[in-house]
């Protein structure tokens, strides 16, 4: 797997991270906050507020790599 994701989207504090490992993607799906000592961290546990961007970044990520596996046939 490259160490460059093949794209990425943000919506809010979540974050789609599209990876291409010899056509076969896979996402990383994350949602960023700041520690009590200002460093930013990210996890993969969401709350209900996060759940609409998180689907937002899902879709978004299937539209990109359905259109990458169709250029790519």
């Amino acid at each position: 797997m490259s160490s460059t994701p093949a794209h990425k989207f943000k919506i809010g504090l979540i974050t789609a991270t599209i990876w291409n490992n010899d056509g076969f993607f896979s996402v990383d799906l994350t949602r960023s906050y700041k520690t009590q000592d200002g460093d930013w961290r990210n996890t993969s546990s969401f709350g209900h507020n996060d759940l609409l961007n998180l689907s937002k970044c899902a879709e978004r990520s299937e539209t990109w790599i359905a259109k990458q596996l169709a250029a790519n046939t």
